[in-house]
């Protein structure tokens, strides 16, 4: 445990106590005692007026150090089922692209049991160096023990980048993180970028209700974070002959870094929707006329191998469950062909689906936002052009046209 009391300081005021959200601090006869469920997480440091609580050597607060100590970026490559993520590979290609501007190295961590054979996949798409933590005690996401894990790797090796996918994994993670680094983390990034001369990340993300997108930039702190949201970044091609060093690390988790017990876990008898993977997106709005109406978008999403998006509007109405929603507040995507019927095309929509390579759009409104981002554009009632794609597709289907 990095936490510890500085006796000769510690006046028993008890205000770390008071501070502590997790009850791992008390003070006893007159001073304070650090419990086995302290997490570490940095809070009562800043409580204590008279600086007896250290953190081992890692800041709290303002960074002391230089900037000029941190270098290389480093990935959370997180992992499900034995697989990596899409957005794992895709952060692991941008930060490719990023450290090749800085001249540093690319490095991942690698969490989990049985994940070893998951490091050559990362190599190939353009980690140099990951780190791989393989052991039963990781087998499932914790918080407090992959907090520790990372905590500790990151104050070894100081890093000036670390990057997260914006899942509910990266999410819960990252500012935990952050908070005990005592640096900045900007959440849900739809695009990095390098200042070379300053050697800024320019973190950009939708701000006020996606009417604006925002660069952040953390000048003052390292290492700098981000949470990215997946499928706003390309997925790299892999290099199965690319060569790069797997260097497997202890795991110093205990019982007592477990503030709860994984005892089973159910998968969801309903599978959600997959549409970060889709390759093909039949999309409803509001102009399709309500949840009658989706049946066919989904006969026409099957017939074409894809699967069925919406937008706010829809879902906000109950037609869809918010698992299929694309835009600001749902899923990002970068499918090949994306279809919006009856979508106006508001700006936090054309968030999520903008980077598809072919998008078209069929609305009876032919000012529609839409048409201005689309490739191919219909004006028309959704309740019949759909019908009519539909038939058209089962027609050439049967004279074996497709």
């Amino acid at each position: 445990m990095n936490l510890k009391v500085i006796l000769d300081k510690c006046d028993g005021c008890g205000l770390c106590a008071q501070s502590c959200p997790f009850g791992g601090i008390v003070v006893e006869g007159g001073k304070a005692k650090v419990l086995d469920v302290c997490t570490e997480c940095g809070i009562c440091p800043e409580s204590c007026p008279t600086k007896a609580l250290d953190m081992g050597g890692v800041a709290v607060g303002p960074a002391e150090q230089g900037t000029a100590a941190y270098r290389h970026i480093l990935i959370f490559a997180e992992q499900r089922d034995l697989k990596l993520t899409r957005v794992a590979k895709q952060l692991v290609g941008k930060a490719r692209d990023l450290a090749n501007l800085l001249g540093v190295k690319v490095k991942a961590a690698l969490l989990g049991k049985g994940v070893e054979p998951l490091a050559q996949e990362l190599v190939a798409v353009g980690a140099d160096v990951v780190f791989l933590y393989d052991d039963p005690k990781l087998a499932n996401y914790q918080t407090d023990a992959y907090t520790k894990v990372m905590f500790e790797l990151i104050n070894a090796e100081k890093p000036e980048i670390v990057l997260f996918g914006a899942t509910h994994i990266g999410r819960d993670l990252a500012p935990r993180l952050a908070q005990r680094l005592a640096t900045g983390l900007t959440a849900d990034c739809t695009e990095l970028e390098i200042d070379e001369g300053e050697r800024l990340l320019l973190q950009t993300r939708p701000a006020f209700g996606g009417n604006i997108m925002a660069t952040i930039t953390c000048p003052e702190h390292r290492p700098q974070m981000a949470t990215v949201r997946p499928g706003v970044l390309r997925e790299p091609d892999p290099d199965p002959s690319r060569r790069g060093e797997v260097v497997v690390k202890a795991v110093k988790v205990t019982d007592a870094d477990f503030g709860t017990v994984v005892l089973q876990i159910i998968k969801a008898a309903k599978q959600a929707v997959n549409l970060e993977d889709a390759e093909i997106i039949v999309s409803g709005g509001r102009g399709v006329g309500g949840p009658d109406k989706f049946p066919l978008l989904e006969e026409l999403a099957g017939l074409l191998g894809g699967v069925v998006g919406a937008s706010r509007a829809a879902v906000d109405s109950g037609w869809i469950s918010h698992d299929h929603q694309v835009g600001q507040t749902g899923k990002t995507v970068r499918p090949k062909l994306y279809i919006a019927c009856g979508i106006s095309g508001a700006v936090q929509h054309q968030a999520g689906m903008k980077d598809a390579s072919c998008i078209v759009a069929i609305n009876k409104d032919p000012l529609a936002p839409i048409f201005q981002l689309a490739d191919y554009g219909i004006v028309g009632d959704v309740k019949e052009i759909v019908p009519a794609m539909v038939a058209e597709i089962k027609a050439n289907w049967m004279e074996g046209k497709l």
